[in-house]
């Protein structure tokens, strides 16, 4: 089968979607940032939190890393799907970003929560790298005397 076939198979068939390291879908391979925990925090509560069209977040806590958010579809009108983001620091202290999208009927999404994490990515990386680029170089302070 091929990759445009499985990929055709799994949205008539699945209604959530979820990150995992080795997934053969490159959006749902989660993230990890040499980037502190603090800065992706701020950035994914600002996206969860209508930084991202039609999301609306629950709740969030920075202790467990998890927010919680809705996001509504366009297609079929009134339908929400929920979203949780974990946030925590890997093995290397760098901070690594996984999701799960899921739909609250039990019909299939045809792609709709994988699409909306790659979106929730995406953006993310993009976000974040303008951070990286924006905050002025480190300079030493001059020794005094």
């Amino acid at each position: 089968m091929n990759r445009f076939v499985r990929r055709v198979w799994l949205a008539l068939r699945q209604n959530s979607a979820a990150t995992h390291p080795v997934s053969e879908d490159a959006r749902l391979r989660g993230r990890t940032y040499a980037i502190p925990f603090d800065t992706v925090w701020q950035v994914a509560t600002q996206l969860a939190d209508g930084g991202l069209p039609r999301w609306r977040m629950h709740s969030a806590d920075d202790r467990e890393g998890v927010i919680v958010a809705e996001a509504a579809r366009l297609f079929p009108r009134g339908w929400v799907d929920d979203v949780v983001i974990r946030i925590s620091l890997d093995a290397n202290a760098q901070t690594r970003v996984d999701a799960r999208s899921a739909a609250r009927n039990r019909w299939a999404d045809l792609g709709a929560n994988a699409r909306r994490l790659g979106k929730l990515f995406r953006t993310m990386d993009r976000e974040l790298a303008r951070l990286r680029t924006a905050r002025p170089p480190f300079r030493p302070a001059s020794a005094a005397g």
